[in-house]
């Protein structure tokens, strides 16, 4: 029977955190870091430059602009060239980011990332246009109505993908074929919806294996896997035998909800720990004391579309042996991003620390190789992991006698 101790809102405990920081992992939550910054001669003399640079160009482009316009570009330009996660976010990408933190928001639900120079699809959101209309990891975005991409940045073209409600757009993409022979261009016609993510959802594969699908790591996520945990318990007869859980095109979220949905499943010991430049980023978490499903066997289900968030999950419980990984390689998100803000509209998303699982593997741009690897879909896929919770279980069993 689940334990009730965990059943409530926990209260994270780093053990090691200076300053004031909540972190992101991909993108979609809020974050706040609290830190000195000393200007000596040669910042002055920097900061002097960018503002007569601003002051020539309003003044003397061919076409009037505003320095505001032009702090904007220069900020975007100044973080477009740090990596591939930091950027400016203006007035409307701040105000999307906050809405993303409660999942829900406009445009298509496509997560996306920078892959050898192409923007790629990371994964699409369940149930979403982008995902009914057979969107795919891997797919590498070229045009937009009929545009080229070439050239913009990755925060600007999220900005593109967004907009109003019952607003339409066309996607062209390259795909590769399987064996990476050939590439096809693709195009999707989709219309934009609200976006409003369910991160968890759950079913009975068969009596007594359960099934828990996460499609991202949102503020909720933590409670909501715990009820879903609790109903298929109930659905089962007060007893599970085993725990599929699905991470699979899931690109991840707040750092504190995959903590949370990790210590679930833990008795003890380290989750995963930051490290960065500033003391404010070295940070680790431990798991409390309460397993809620009492050390049943957990099969957990990772792809190339797994990232971040979904990353530090399958990492922890790989790491502590309470979990078998089933599929493909992760993605391979190891760094942590936090917004900065630089006023009520407007604000850095800047890479601030890299995260490692409790072994200290850092998984950034590698991934998380699976236990057992499987290339095939369902259901091909879910039999093989309710066999391997069978196995487990029969293992379990042999040990106790």
């Amino acid at each position: 029977m689940i334990q009730a101790a965990k059943l409530t809102r926990m209260v994270l405990r780093p053990l090691t955190l200076i300053g004031i920081i909540v972190s992101i992992v991909t993108g979609i939550s809020l974050g706040v870091l609290a830190h000195v910054t000393t200007r000596d001669e040669t910042q002055i003399d920097s900061a002097g430059t960018l503002t007569s640079a601003m002051r020539q160009v309003s003044q003397n482009y061919v076409e009037e602009v505003s320095e505001e316009e032009l702090l904007g570009h220069a900020l975007k330009g100044m973080m477009g060239h740090l990596d591939d996660h930091s950027n400016y976010l203006d007035s409307g990408a701040f105000s999307s980011l906050k809405q993303n933190t409660s999942g829900r928001f406009g445009g298509i639900g496509l997560e996306l990332g920078m892959v050898e120079g192409y923007f790629t699809v990371v994964s699409p959101l369940d149930g979403t246009p982008a995902d009914r209309a057979g969107l795919l990891p891997g797919d590498r975005i070229t045009r937009l109505d009929g545009d080229s991409v070439k050239g913009m940045l990755l925060v600007d073209l999220i900005d593109e993908l967004r907009g109003d409600p019952g607003s339409t757009l066309q996607i062209s993409v390259q795909r590769e074929s399987p064996d990476e022979s050939s590439t096809r261009t693709l195009q999707f016609d989709l219309t934009r919806a609200v976006i409003q993510v369910a991160s968890v959802r759950g079913k009975l594969l068969e009596p007594g294996y359960g099934y828990v699908r996460i499609s991202q790591f949102q503020t909720s996520t933590g409670d909501d896997l715990a009820d879903v945990l609790k109903d298929l318990e109930s659905e089962a007869g007060d007893t599970l035998q085993g725990l599929v859980m699905d991470l699979r095109n899931n690109p991840g979220g707040t750092l504190q909800s995959s903590v949370e949905v990790a210590d679930h499943f833990l008795e003890r010991g380290l989750i995963v720990y930051t490290e960065g430049r500033l003391k404010s980023s070295f940070a680790k978490y431990r798991a409390t004391r309460g397993d809620l499903l009492q050390n049943i066997p957990i099969v957990v289900l990772i792809n190339g579309g797994s990232a971040s968030a979904s990353e530090i999950v399958a990492g922890a419980l790989q790491d502590h042996g309470r979990a078998k990984l089933l599929g493909a390689t992760s993605y391979g998100k190891g760094s942590v991003q936090s917004v900065l803000p630089l006023s009520d509209k407007q604000a850095l998303k800047l890479t601030t620390a890299y995260y490692f699982t409790p072994n200290g593997r850092s998984i950034h741009e590698k991934g998380i190789d699976p236990d057992v690897a499987f290339d095939g879909e369902e259901p091909g896929l879910l039999a093989e992991a309710v066999q391997l919770l069978k196995t487990a279980d029969a293992e379990t069993l042999q040990a106790r006698l």
